[in-house]
């Protein structure tokens, strides 16, 4: 079985109902020619909901100060990233 995503484009989806309805978030994340995948351990939020980031198989980690409405690029070349931690 192969994971790839959609269009080769990274995006997060968020919730605010419980599940009933998605907002697709891309704004700072690769757009094209990305085979990123985050597993659920490689997401972490903070306790305010605001703080948030990311890692990906393929080294990739991202950042959002904002709830995930934009990212930004820590790196692009770590080792995969299984999991991650705000501390």
């Amino acid at each position: 079985m192969r994971r790839i995503p959609v269009d080769a484009a990274l995006c997060v989806t968020r919730t605010r109902d419980g599940g009933q309805s998605f907002e697709v978030l891309r704004t700072g994340l690769p757009q094209q020619h990305c085979y990123d995948l985050i597993y659920r351990h490689g997401l972490a939020v903070d306790e305010t909901g605001t703080q948030l980031m990311m890692g990906s198989t393929t080294g990739g980690v991202w950042a959002s100060s904002d709830a995930g409405d934009s990212w930004q690029t820590v790196s692009t070349t770590l080792p995969p990233v299984y999991a991650v931690k705000m501390g």
